[in-house]
């Protein structure tokens, strides 16, 4: 049996009827049509599908949504403003740390978990926020420097 849930997504509330066992991840790509948050491994191991809850970086596809109610979600589209992307997506762009793009949502999403969290981490810290996040096209070396580029504006 559906149940209405009101969810807080990028700053808007949406009411929308959720089955019990429907995760995060697919209400947001099926109920609301926000795809940029991925579909991967659907069981915590890949990160594409890395969302914010009230500022932490959290796998949607391991969280009900049930569970999500009250909470703040911020989605990669919820990053820009008025059409102007987030300084940290511009510096993954910058760094050309987009390659083929599956992966590039959840990895700006846990970049921006750590940010907020710690505005100038090193290295170190930086890979570690990211070793959730799994990507086969780079050797995370262009990611790591966006993430670096980002904080030296922040």
């Amino acid at each position: 049996m559906k149940k209405i849930l009101n969810l807080q997504v990028n700053g808007e509330t949406h009411e929308i009827a959720v089955n019990p066992a429907d995760t995060l991840l697919h209400v947001l790509r099926e109920g609301l049509g926000l795809i940029g948050t991925k579909r991967g491994c659907d069981s915590g191991g890949c990160g594409c599908c890395t969302v914010l809850v009230d500022g932490k970086a959290v796998y949607s596809c391991m969280l009900l949504a049930l569970s999500a109610v009250g909470k703040s979600i911020v989605t990669i589209e919820g990053l820009s403003t008025d059409g102007k992307l987030d300084p940290l997506q511009e510096a993954f762009i910058k760094a050309g740390a987009v390659q083929c793009g599956f992966c590039v949502c959840g990895m700006i999403i846990s970049s921006k978990g750590l940010l907020m969290e710690n505005p100038h981490p090193k290295e170190a810290e930086i890979r570690q926020a990211l070793s959730g996040n799994l990507c086969r096209c780079t050797g995370y070396h262009k990611i790591v420097e966006a993430v670096r580029i980002a904080s030296a504006h922040s």
